[in-house]
């Protein structure tokens, strides 16, 4: 008996459920988590402000955050093809040029989105916008290259997140000092959290020529640089702590930073095999970490000794 299999024909547009996931809503965390921090170290009470919080909340991770997912999948179906042929785009889900078209209207709905923030919410979602195509799209891709995509993907999910919910609570001002270095050195962490994620991508990402950090450097050599980033910028977020009279903020994080020491030679030992685990077990001590900063510097005595 001869059994003929039968070709299914992709759909004509993607559904709502492939939309979603190529929308990747997992991924939108870090950036509305930072945003979140943001608002808090402005030291502002946010009576009357809940409606612009949730605002910033939105734009940061379902709009601004899940429009960078569309264009990233878009610009990597060929990479993805080999990686993950079950994403939304190389599996034929999102069909034709439904994934560009995605990306540009999620794109141009975060500039409106962000219209009611002003001057300053506007200009900062900009940037971000930018950034995230300059990451995936040529000719810039910066993601061809592990340093310089990672600290991209790093200063927008962190820094500039962080760095808007506190100017927005400001009055569309740009933070004070102590605001900006933890942002800034959070960012720089952050460039071995996106290390981790790229551990499952070495294979499609050497054949096609893309430069993160594994292939750059060899899985151990990856996982080395990932670990040293993230445990330094902790180390100098306590430091900075301990110079403005935290101490106990100081040593919260200090014990936060112990454990995913712990958590990180284990991971050594098998880079591969654990990224996703150190990714979804210790990168959470990193972010709480985040947010004891942000209630650390938010005392109005210390901000005013800044202004």
């Amino acid at each position: 008996m001869r059994v003929s299999s039968v070709v299914r024909p992709s759909p004509a547009r993607p559904d709502l459920r492939s939309v979603l996931t190529l929308l990747k809503p997992v991924t939108w965390f870090p950036p509305m988590w930072a945003f979140t921090c943001g608002t808090i170290s402005a030291g502002v009470p946010l009576d009357g402000r809940y409606a612009v919080l949730a605002l910033g909340i939105l734009i940061t991770g379902p709009l601004v955050c899940a429009s960078s997912q569309a264009v990233n999948d878009w610009f990597d179906r060929h990479v993805d093809a080999i990686n993950e042929p079950n994403r939304p785009i190389p599996s034929g889900r999102i069909p034709g040029q439904w994934g560009l078209a995605i990306a540009i209207f999620w794109t141009a709905l975060s500039l409106l989105a962000a219209v009611p923030l002003g001057a300053f919410g506007v200009s900062a979602v900009a940037i971000a916008l930018l950034f995230s195509w300059g990451y995936s799209a040529p000719p810039l891709r910066f993601k061809q290259n592990g340093w310089l995509g990672n600290l991209a993907v790093g200063i927008t999910y962190e820094g500039l997140a962080w760095v808007t919910g506190a100017g927005i609570m400001l009055g569309n001002r740009v933070p004070v000092l102590p605001i900006l270095l933890l942002a800034a050195v959070y960012s720089v962490g952050a460039h071995g959290i996106m290390t981790l994620n790229d551990f499952k991508a070495i294979e499609g990402d050497r054949r096609m020529g893309v430069r993160s950090l594994p292939v750059l450097l060899g899985e151990l050599g990856a996982a080395r640089v990932a670990s040293a980033v993230m445990l330094l910028a902790q180390v100098v977020v306590i430091g900075l702590l301990v110079t403005w009279d935290r101490p106990w903020h100081a040593l919260a994080i200090g014990s936060l930073t112990i454990v995913q020491a712990v958590m990180m030679r284990r991971f050594m030992a098998a880079p591969r095999e654990r990224a996703l685990w150190l990714s979804a077990l210790g990168v959470p001590f990193y972010v709480s970490g985040m947010m004891i900063a942000a209630f650390a510097v938010r005392s109005t005595p210390m901000l005013e000794a800044f202004r």
